[in-house]
This record gives structure tokens, sequence and C-alpha cells, in this order.
């Protein structure tokens, strides 16, 4: 029985460090707003601090941006040590719960534009009654059972899903979840080169150039309909499991010319106890024209779905996977190390533009490749405060072979109420 005790503690402290840069709800301050209704308020405070070994990576959050990686010569040049800091994933929430059943969560932290401080930003914005969910939160198609505990707010590649949030109405019934959601559908095109003339305002003088063939986004991308989402999560045992699966729907219409596909996507995510203080966990993941459903693709968060072909929509898939390690220390410390990878597969529009150099060269500077691997250690050093600091490793590969990689230190202290 103690054992058991120990395992169900190891496994909850392990989840709870898995989502430190995700959300923590550690403890609430209770309002009183009348008999019929328990509310509280929740949230954190909490400092992130990076030292880039190399080029400056850094976004919001200090977590490490792929895009910003320099790769094939940009890479002997580098100016390099930044550091910074900031306190934008700060974050407050308030839940109430009414008699009935009925619960309102709304929650925001300060990692939205227009402000070098931060600015407020919704989070979650959703109501919940008797299984039915309707507003702002958490991708259906998403999963934390396989993350490995990370300071970075903006993970690693390969995890489960989405990874993020969205509107959407969903249905849950013990471990089943369906939802319709708000659409995603992303589309790219591959411009050739133009010709184009500018007018000098001051000396009248008209000028002449050429614009290099570049991968642009398609912007008469629409969205007709929801996309749906459906999600298996449970456990046996030792072991944690998530199986995921998406629909999409991607379109454009130019009101001369149009086209639309169907996108789908799957995941399979676990996590298993080794011992009462030793966890692994992973996930992997498929797409064909739904990678705007696969974290960490393309060049930073998210790949297009597809590309346009003589006004054809052409789809892209990607794979990811994800693994890691979990070893609880007890007293509130720990040690994580994870990989992950994610990979978009470009062969098809190689073929299909390798008649035209510029357009062929252009379609190889896209990104192909992130990875990333990272080791922290982590601690309490008071009840509701965490700390922790971590090395991480980044690396990006183009579709031409151009790579580029970037070494990072992070601190984060977090203080929960």
């Amino acid at each position: 029985m103690q054992s058991n005790d120990k395992l169900r503690m190891a496994i909850r402290a392990t989840a709870a460090a898995a989502v430190l840069g995700v959300a923590s709800q550690a403890s609430a301050v209770t309002l009183n707003v009348g008999d019929d209704v328990e509310a509280s308020l929740y949230g954190y405070a909490r400092l992130n601090a990076s030292y880039d070994i190399d080029e400056n990576i850094a976004t919001s959050t200090q977590a490490g941006d792929f895009s910003k990686i320099n790769t094939g010569a940009a890479e002997d040049n580098e100016v390099t040590g930044h550091f910074g800091a900031d306190a934008k994933q700060t974050r407050l929430g308030v839940k109430a719960t009414h008699s009935s059943g009925v619960a309102v969560v709304v929650e925001g932290d300060f990692r939205g534009s227009g402000n070098s401080a931060g600015s407020l930003r919704l989070r979650h914005g959703y109501g919940t009654y008797k299984g039915l969910l309707a507003g702002r939160t958490w991708s259906n198609y998403n999963s934390f059972v396989g993350n490995t505990a990370t300071l970075d707010f903006d993970g690693t590649p390969g995890v489960a899903g989405l990874q993020d949030r969205t509107e959407q109405v969903r249905y849950t019934s013990g471990p089943l979840s369906i939802s319709l959601e708000e659409g995603k559908g992303s589309l790219s095109q591959v411009n050739p080169a133009k010709t184009q003339f500018t007018l000098d305002p001051d000396t009248g003088v008209i000028a002449e150039e050429t614009v290099d063939p570049a991968v642009g986004d398609v912007a008469s991308v629409k969205n007709s309909m929801p996309d749906i989402t459906a999600r298996l999560e449970d456990s046996i045992g030792r072991l944690s499991y998530s199986l995921g699966a998406v629909i999409n729907h991607v379109e454009y219409d130019t009101g001369t010319a149009d086209d639309s596909v169907i996108g789908f996507a799957g995941f399979a995510a676990g996590k298993f106890a080794l011992t009462d203080m030793i966890t692994i966990q992973g996930a992997v993941n498929y797409s064909d024209g739904a990678n705007s459903y696969m974290w960490r693709t393309g060049d930073n968060y998210y790949g297009a779905d597809g590309y346009l072909l003589n006004g054809d929509i052409e789809t892209i898939s990607s794979y990811s996977a994800s693994i890691g390690t979990g070893i609880s220390l007890g007293g509130g410390r720990s040690i994580n190390i994870g990989y992950g990878m994610a990979t978009m597969d470009w062969d098809d529009a190689e073929q299909d533009f390798a008649g035209n150099a510029g357009q062929l060269a252009a379609v190889r500077a896209e990104t192909e490749t992130n990875q990333a691997i990272h080791a922290n250690y982590m601690w309490s050093p008071a009840p509701s405060v965490t700390m922790g600091v971590e090395y991480k490793y980044l690396k990006t590969e183009e579709v031409g072979g151009n790579d580029g990689d970037a070494n990072r230190v992070m601190f984060a202290a977090q203080y929960n109420f």
C-alpha cells in the first residue's frame, strides 16, 4: 500500500513538473461570491531568464525560437552571448462553479503583443455542464501525457498534437472526447521571380528590380467548416496513454480560382512508471495535409498544410516524435531529460518545381526538420515555489541541406497561489 502511494505521488509530481511551462494551479484563493457559487482565484508570478551561447534565439517568455537560428554561411560570423529575462508567463485565472454543476473558467497571461513588458491575452474562456464544454481552451487534439518537463514555454518538437488552445465545442464521456474546433487551414505558394517597378518620390526616377522566387502564404485561404477531433485518454496500471485524431478542411478561393482538400493527423502518447520515482514518456505524430496541428514543424510553430500547383492544392505530410525521462529525487526535486524532432516532407514539391531553378531553390530553403534536446534540474525551496535550471540544444535543417544549431541555458522561478 505504501509503495502504491509513493507511485501515485511520483506520477503526480512528474505530471505537475511536465506542465511547469504550460499550466499550474498548485493552490488557489477562495472567493466569497454567494451561497450557490464556489469561486477561486489562482495563478502564479514567474520569471524566465535565458543566456544564448550562440546567436540570440529568445522570443517572449525567453523560449527558444527555431526561426532565429542561423543556417548555412550565416553561422560563420555570429554575434554570440545574449542574456534576456521577462515575466510574461505570469498568469491569473478565475474558476467559478454553480451548485447546478455549471463551471466557468477565465484565465489570462501576459504573453500578448503590444508591450515590451507583456500584454494581457486570453488563454482560457469557457464553460462546462454535464460533459459539454464551449469556449476557448486546450484543443481536444492535444495531450500532455507524453511530455517531459521543460522550462521552455514553447516546449519540444514531437509532443502530442496541437499543444495550443482554440475555440471549440466539446463533449466528453469518460475517457473519450470529441469536438468541433475553429479551422486551421494553412497553404503556401512558390512564387516565381518577377520584375517590379518602383518610383523614387524624391527624384521621380522609376527603378526596375527583380524579386527572387520565394515561398509565401496563400492569402485567399478560408475556413468554411470546423475541424473535427477525437481523443481517448486513460490509464492502465503504471501506464497512462492518449490517442488522438483530427480531420481538417483546407480550402482557398480567390473568386476566380478555388480548390479544397481534406487533411488528417493522428497521435499516440504515453507515460510509463518504471519505478516509484522514474518515468519514461513520449509521443509519435503523423499528418497529411494537417500540419497546422503538428507542433514545432515549419519555421517554428506549425508548417503549411500544402502548397498550390497550377491552382490545385498539393498536401504536405509530416511526422514527429519525442521521448524523455523524469527522475524524482524527493523533496520536490527532479531531473528531466528529453528529445524531440519534427520533419516535413517537401520531396513532392522539389519534383514539382524541378523545372524552374529559382522556384526549386526557394523550396530547398524551406525548413525540413527541427530537433531539440534538453536536460534540467528542478527543485522546490518552499511550498508553492518551483525553480529550475536547464540546458537546451536546438538544431534546424532546410530542405536543401543547410542547417544550423544553437545552445542555451535557462533559469525559471515560479511562485504559485
